[in-house]
């Protein structure tokens, strides 16, 4: 009998992967899918878990954009801190 590896580790909680982490885990699941070699059922346990990822990286790259946009406007208002440096 052929015991199976998990497609997608139970205890990791995806909103507490960092960016970098949940970039890396996404990876190893596109890696792991174009081995090929995997059970349907894995298969689809696999790509589930990559939409999941993906979308982990979206939302904290989505966060990142929001930041920079937001410091960006603080250094175009005019009623912003005039002591820090402009660009």
């Amino acid at each position: 009998m052929t015991e199976k590896t998990p497609a997608a580790p139970a205890h990791d909680s995806l909103d507490a992967l960092s960016y970098e982490e949940a970039r890396e885990q996404l990876v190893a699941v596109v890696g792991r899918l174009e081995a090929g070699g995997a059970s349907l059922e894995e298969s689809l346990a696999l790509w589930e878990r990559g939409e999941s990822l993906a979308k982990r990286c979206e939302d904290w790259l989505e966060g990142a954009r929001k930041r920079l946009a937001s410091a960006r406007d603080a250094q175009t208002d005019p009623n912003a801190d005039r002591t820090k440096p402009q660009p």
